[in-house]
Protein backbone atom coordinates (compact mmCIF):
# COMPACT_ATOMS: atom_id res chain seq x y z
CA UNK A 1 0.00 0.00 0.00
CA UNK A 2 1.23 3.19 -0.70
CA UNK A 3 -0.06 6.64 0.59
CA UNK A 4 -0.17 7.77 4.29
CA UNK A 5 0.04 4.27 5.47
CA UNK A 6 2.40 4.61 8.06
CA UNK A 7 2.02 5.97 11.63
CA UNK A 8 -1.47 5.59 11.80
CA UNK A 9 -2.18 2.10 13.37
CA UNK A 10 -2.12 0.23 9.64
CA UNK A 11 -0.12 -2.79 10.93
CA UNK A 12 -2.69 -3.76 14.02
CA UNK A 13 -5.87 -2.71 11.74
CA UNK A 14 -4.30 -5.50 8.71
CA UNK A 15 -3.95 -8.14 11.67
CA UNK A 16 -7.04 -7.57 13.18
CA UNK A 17 -8.90 -7.87 10.02
CA UNK A 18 -6.71 -10.44 9.09
CA UNK A 19 -7.42 -12.21 11.67
CA UNK A 20 -11.32 -11.76 11.07
CA UNK A 21 -11.29 -12.85 8.02
CA UNK A 22 -8.92 -15.95 8.36
CA UNK A 23 -6.18 -15.21 6.44
CA UNK A 24 -2.79 -16.36 7.01
CA UNK A 25 0.58 -14.15 6.46
CA UNK A 26 2.50 -10.95 7.48
CA UNK A 27 2.22 -7.11 7.16
CA UNK A 28 5.14 -5.03 7.87
CA UNK A 29 6.23 -1.39 7.20
CA UNK A 30 8.90 -0.66 4.31
CA UNK A 31 11.11 1.97 4.80
CA UNK A 32 10.00 3.62 1.34
CA UNK A 33 7.03 4.43 3.04
CA UNK A 34 4.19 1.88 2.37
CA UNK A 35 3.40 -1.13 3.55
CA UNK A 36 3.81 -4.79 2.49
CA UNK A 37 1.30 -7.36 2.70
CA UNK A 38 1.85 -11.13 2.25
CA UNK A 39 -1.55 -12.90 2.58
CA UNK A 40 -2.78 -16.60 1.81
CA UNK A 41 -6.38 -17.71 1.85
CA UNK A 42 -9.56 -18.63 -0.26
CA UNK A 43 -10.29 -15.65 -2.93
CA UNK A 44 -13.14 -14.90 -1.47
CA UNK A 45 -11.51 -13.90 1.99
CA UNK A 46 -8.20 -11.97 -0.26
CA UNK A 47 -11.20 -10.02 -2.12
CA UNK A 48 -12.32 -9.17 1.56
CA UNK A 49 -9.27 -7.99 2.82
CA UNK A 50 -8.26 -5.81 -0.29
CA UNK A 51 -11.26 -3.92 0.23
CA UNK A 52 -10.55 -3.75 3.89
CA UNK A 53 -6.80 -2.44 2.57
CA UNK A 54 -7.98 -0.16 0.29
CA UNK A 55 -10.18 1.69 2.87
CA UNK A 56 -7.46 1.71 5.85
CA UNK A 57 -8.04 2.37 9.44
CA UNK A 58 -9.30 6.00 10.21
CA UNK A 59 -6.51 8.04 10.06
CA UNK A 60 -5.38 6.77 6.63
CA UNK A 61 -5.19 7.61 3.13
CA UNK A 62 -4.67 4.81 0.70
CA UNK A 63 -2.93 5.71 -2.09
CA UNK A 64 -2.73 2.63 -3.74
CA UNK A 65 -2.71 -1.03 -3.21
CA UNK A 66 -0.46 -3.33 -5.64
CA UNK A 67 -1.23 -7.24 -5.81
CA UNK A 68 1.15 -9.35 -7.23
CA UNK A 69 1.25 -13.78 -6.99
CA UNK A 70 3.16 -15.21 -4.50
CA UNK A 71 4.10 -18.65 -3.20
CA UNK A 72 2.66 -19.81 -0.47
CA UNK A 73 4.96 -19.97 2.85
CA UNK A 74 4.27 -22.63 4.99
CA UNK A 75 5.71 -20.82 8.42
CA UNK A 76 2.83 -18.44 8.28
CA UNK A 77 0.14 -21.20 7.68
CA UNK A 78 -2.76 -20.60 10.34
CA UNK A 79 -1.18 -17.56 11.43
CA UNK A 80 -0.80 -14.08 10.76
CA UNK A 81 1.74 -11.55 12.05
CA UNK A 82 2.81 -8.02 12.18
CA UNK A 83 6.58 -8.60 10.43
CA UNK A 84 9.64 -6.23 11.68
CA UNK A 85 10.18 -3.37 8.89
CA UNK A 86 12.05 -4.74 5.61
CA UNK A 87 15.15 -2.91 4.92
Amino acid sequence: MSGRVQGVGFRNYVEHVAGKIGVSGYVRNRRDGRVEVFAMGAPEQLKQLRVALERGPMMSQVDGVAEEPDTVEAKYLGNFVIELTLE
